[in-house]
């Protein structure tokens, strides 16, 4: 699909739980460049709505790298600034009736998964069912009843640039989280809103939030809210296939940034699909 005449917009959203690493900044790039070949906008949205993990030097460092980078935007915005927003269309979900109180831990969802003949990887719908006000008080999230939205929805679809126009299958994640008490709002809410707030045209990012984007666009039906087109992206893979990621030790932006690497000689070497030694990109 080919961008119409509208204003190109994209963004990069990272978290501020650590510092960036080589495949985030594949990822900048890609969304950068993107919005200024069509002579469109790129923003820079920091996701720190985790106060428990996001820190003030991890911000510092994700501006510095995007400079090194010779990356140009319009930014930031903190989703910690945006909480209203979020409440506001988590109000209107309740409204209409979808979300409830869930009441289990981690360690009970995950035995309950590992059953013999259980459900993989969704969440089984344990509290789906409970009187709205039983225990408000007792620690709990609050889930989307999925299979209630999709019916009040009817069949939905997106379009990705590479899968093509792709049929919604928001039931496949379950009954997501859409808030908890020690974040006023999931990623998948959070992001759902501000991508339209900010009038994201193109949502350019990894292939590994591929599923997510069955929810997003289930959210999106429900609030009466756009649906941008998508651009997922392979993920850099170190040369035995793992996933780059943090864990894995991958280099860090600021480390080679601060080892007095040149950023914009990198940046130049990912655009050309030619990665530093023991990198490939690959589907993951």
């Amino acid at each position: 699909m080919i961008p119409g005449q509208e204003g190109i917009v994209t963004r990069f959203a990272p978290s501020p739980t650590g510092r960036l690493h080589l495949g985030h900044a594949a990822s900048a790039i890609r969304a950068h460049d993107f919005a200024l070949a069509w002579g469109g906008r790129f923003l820079l949205r920091i996701e720190d709505i985790d106060g428990t993990r996001s820190r003030p030097e991890h911000v510092a460092d994700i501006v510095a790298d995007l400079a090194w980078l010779g990356l140009s935007w319009e930014g930031p915005v903190f989703q910690s600034q945006r909480l209203d927003l979020y409440a506001d269309a988590f109000g209107k979900l309740d409204t209409m009736g979808l979300v409830y109180r869930c009441y289990c831990t981690r360690a009970a969802i995950a035995a309950s998964l590992s059953a013999p003949h259980g459900p993989e990887a969704v969440y089984p719908g344990t509290c789906r069912h409970r009187p709205r006000d039983d225990q408000p008080d007792a620690p709990h999230c609050w889930r989307l009843n999925v299979a209630k939205a999709l019916a009040r929805t009817g069949p939905l679809n997106w379009w990705d640039e590479t899968a093509g126009t792709v049929a919604c299958e928001a039931a496949a994640q379950g009954d997501v989280v859409l808030a908890r008490k020690d974040a006023p709002s999931s990623y998948h809410l959070a992001v759902t809103v501000d991508d339209a707030a900010q009038g994201v045209t193109d949502v350019v990012r990894g292939i590994d939030l591929f599923a997510a984007t069955h929810v997003h666009r289930l959210l999106q039906a429900l609030l009466g809210l756009p649906t941008p087109r998508y651009r997922h992206h392979p993920l850099l893979t170190r040369s035995d296939g793992e996933r780059l990621a943090k864990r894995h030790g991958a280099p860090t932006l600021a480390a080679l940034r601060e080892a007095g690497e040149d950023g914009r000689a990198l940046a130049d070497l990912l655009r050309a699909g030619r990665l530093p030694t023991g990198f490939s990109a690959r589907n993951a």
